[in-house]
């Protein structure tokens, strides 16, 4: 403590931080602190990486536990650095914790897409494919009943296209990705219309499905667009949707590169957010919201080698200032094409699926 500067000395007596309690897991240590009396967290934060070199630990990351209690965790082995393969097609789906990977503490992080829009950023080659591709692999057996709908935009013709055939409506130029979130957004207010005076919440049926939208490369449709009636209708419609549509059963997750402000006008509509690889520091508190990289969210360091840093993330919820650190795992073409085949065939044999009860207040792990 004297050493990170987290003393303080008055009349020649110095006074530490006092150590309330230490848990040992298999993955990392907790250290739980009381600080002393005029410390504050950002105190803590800024000396993170000094602790981190202290205990011998991969990194440090701070949180506030209550008033004057701090929780240090620090990682000791790392089991998200291997490549995770995809994971299995579930027998049942939860669309309040579709499971899409795995967390640094080594349970399954799963990932809520139903009441509430998602926001991912990550530079080339961070994985953000695998993030798609494993959502929509855990959703299979609820697209196969008709109670999920997948709606996907592509604009760059490259990601949502392999797997086509499992989704209900796609595009890919922007005129026709402005006309199919026009019609989204026509079919949420029909349902707003509809659900007024009787229901305040959704719950998925084959007549009122939950959609997805999927946007691979939103800054494409939002910012670099040179048609401006284009990118305002599409700025437009995502910002009906993001405000609107929880409540109906629709919902959106939007991946993107650049996340300034400039270039997403709409990125504090997402209340869920997720940060890959990104090129620099300052795009941290950008994606997940301020003081995000203070509490440990270091996805600016993140392992440009594919196999080591493709598909790892940190997730901040709406319900929890704490970034989780993650990795989505890594769904092939052949497991694209598998999940087309595996549908296919559903269909044509006509087997049913059970889906669970909708549990609409799920959290990533």
């Amino acid at each position: 403590m004297s050493g990170a500067g987290l003393t303080k000395t008055a009349r020649n007596v110095e006074y530490r931080p006092r150590l309330v309690r230490v848990t040992c897991g298999p993955v990392a240590d907790t250290v739980t602190v009381k600080m002393l009396k005029g410390q504050s967290f950002a105190d803590w934060t800024a000396r993170a990486d000094n602790l981190a070199h202290a205990f011998g630990a991969l990194g440090c990351r701070t949180a506030i536990v209550r008033a004057g209690l701090l929780r240090l965790t620090f990682p000791r082995r790392d089991p998200l650095r291997k490549p995770l393969p995809a994971l299995p097609i579930p027998q049942t789906v939860d669309l309040g914790a579709v499971p899409v990977g795995l967390c640094e503490d080594g349970t399954p992080w799963t990932l809520k897409v139903h009441g509430t829009h998602i926001l991912g950023a990550g530079a080339t080659g961070a994985g953000k494919g695998s993030l798609i591709w494993s959502t929509v692999r855990g959703l299979l057996p609820a697209i196969g009943e008709g109670l999920v709908t997948l709606v996907g935009l592509d604009p760059k013709l490259m990601e949502l296209s392999y797997g086509r055939e499992l989704f209900h409506r796609y595009a890919a130029t922007p005129e026709d990705c402005a006309d199919l979130l026009e019609e989204v957004v026509s079919l949420m207010q029909d349902r707003a219309a509809l659900y007024g005076g009787h229901q305040r919440s959704h719950t998925p049926t084959i007549e009122y499905p939950f959609m997805l939208v999927i946007v691979d490369e939103l800054a494409f449709l939002t910012a670099y667009q040179n048609d401006r009636d284009l990118k305002r209708r599409i700025n437009a419609a995502l910002a009906t949707l993001t405000t609107q549509g929880r409540a109906v059963g629709v919902g959106v997750m939007a991946l993107l590169q650049d996340p300034r402000k400039d270039v997403i006008t709409i990125r504090n509509l997402f209340p869920d957010k997720i940060a890959m690889r990104l090129d620099e520091s300052e795009q941290v508190d950008m994606v997940l919201g301020e003081g995000a990289r203070e509490r440990g969210a270091l996805a600016d360091l993140i392992s440009p080698v594919p196999e080591i840093g493709a598909g790892v993330a940190y997730v901040r919820l709406e319900t929890s200032p704490e970034p989780v650190r993650v990795r989505a795992a890594y769904v092939s073409d052949t497991d694209i094409r598998d999940m087309v085949a595996w549908l296919t065939d559903r269909k044509h044999d006509g087997d049913t699926l059970t889906l669970p009860q909708i549990q609409t207040s799920g959290e990533a792990a």
